[in-house]
């Protein structure tokens, strides 16, 4: 609302001011005027002062109506786009959805577009043309280009997972997947490198001992309903499809714990262009503000939270959104969601093998967290806890 010193505006157009729509306002003055200007017909000299004065609040309608269309105008005009995409639509893209919500991408000047596109081939391609800014997915997707020459970095993450490798009821020990399928999302995500790993601390050779299929389903819960259907014999789930799918009555075998394991891996990574960071420092800059922010008011504001999860996944179980609220925002988000270097040095190590690019390389080649670093120097973290309260 434009804000003007009242006393030198006439009330016609103090009216405006405080009016809820100004189209309304006006027609109503217009009206007024013609019948102030038909009950004075004859009165001369008084006539024509009064039509003045109308004609003077009047213009100051007109004048306070342009400028407050026009600030507003300005006002979405300053807000520069940004285009962010997401791998799949899994509890784990909660600070996107909060910070969508409660508008803090606006709050630091950004009209930020949430799409989603696969992690693969089509995430980095869009990433590499520069359709999108910032592509939320598997840091070990954009690792792999990297090594390969695409100029990416990974600047944040959404914090760690929590797999565990599931099996059809039928299947109740690993040594029963031998000679069986095992589902994956597609060929050089997490999911699939993540999957190999385990099975390989399991004793069993992927491609020799089981059958790899890419679904195409990065999301657990459907390649559950894959599994059941016995299109394939185990996946990897995630703690809240899992109990998803507990709820619903489907019977699933739990074979292992990746965490049991020793293998950890980040939920999702955010990951962007190199020059887009030095070039449009002020853009990536107000991007993870409203990401820190949005995870310090998710763990702060737990009814925020549950709204965005409702409205993204379309879910409205009291206690399944629990579950979600427990596993997403209270065991595995960050405070500060630094780059996993550990995560993402265990990664390198075990690719190496397949794809030679990494060799020789550190994690912190693939990282860059100057703006989290220039945060954190700044004091934001520190307001961060100040006005949301001090968070785990």
């Amino acid at each position: 609302m434009l804000k003007c010193p009242t006393s030198v505006i006439p009330s016609a157009a103090r009216d405006l001011v405080f009016s809820a729509t100004y189209e309304e306002e006006i027609s109503r003055l217009h009206l007024e005027m013609t019948v102030a200007t038909q009950s004075v017909e004859g009165e001369g000299i008084g006539r024509e002062r009064r039509e003045k004065n109308w004609m003077a609040s009047f213009g100051w309608v007109l004048l306070v109506a342009s400028i407050f269309l026009s600030s507003e105008f300005v006002s979405a005009q300053q807000l520069e786009t940004l285009n962010v995409s997401y791998a799949s639509v899994t509890g784990s893209r909660i600070p996107l959805w909060i910070a969508k919500d409660a508008g803090l991408f606006e709050k630091n000047g950004l009209n930020v577009n949430l799409v989603v596109i696969a992690a693969g081939n089509a995430a980095i391609g869009a990433l590499a043309s520069g359709d999108v800014e910032i592509l939320g997915a598997p840091g070990s997707t954009t690792m792999v280009s990297a090594a390969r020459g695409l100029p990416f970095a990974i600047i944040g993450t959404f914090g760690p997972s929590a797999w565990k490798l599931a099996a059809h009821p039928s299947i109740t020990t690993v040594e029963q997947l031998r000679g069986k399928t095992v589902g994956i999302s597609r060929p050089g995500t997490t999911v699939e490198f993540a999957t190999k790993r385990a099975l390989m601390k399991l004793g069993l050779t992927p491609g020799k001992d089981v059958n790899i299929l890419a679904t195409g389903l990065a999301e657990s819960n459907k390649r559950v309903l894959v599994m059941i259907q016995g299109k394939i014999d185990a996946t990897l789930v995630s703690p809240d499809n899992l109990y998803e799918a507990e709820q619903k009555g489907l019977k699933i075998s739990v074979l292992s714990d990746l965490k049991d394991l020793g293998i950890y891996t980040s939920a999702s990574d955010l990951s962007a262009k190199r020059d887009f960071l030095k070039n449009q420092r002020q853009r990536a800059r107000g991007f993870m503000m409203a990401f820190c922010e949005a995870i310090a008011l998710g763990r702060a504001n737990k009814n925020m939270a549950l709204a965005s999860f409702r409205k993204h996944l379309r879910e409205n179980d009291p206690r399944r959104l629990d579950n979600l609220y427990n596993n997403y925002v209270v065991d595995f988000l960050p405070t500060k969601p630094f780059p996993m270097e550990e995560v993402i040095q265990t990664e390198i190590e075990n690719l190496t093998a397949t794809v030679p690019e990494f060799r020789g390389k550190k994690a912190a080649d693939f990282v860059d967290k100057s703006i989290l670093t220039d945060l954190e120097r700044e004091g934001f973290f520190t307001q961060l806890a100040s006005k949301y309260g001090k968070q785990q």
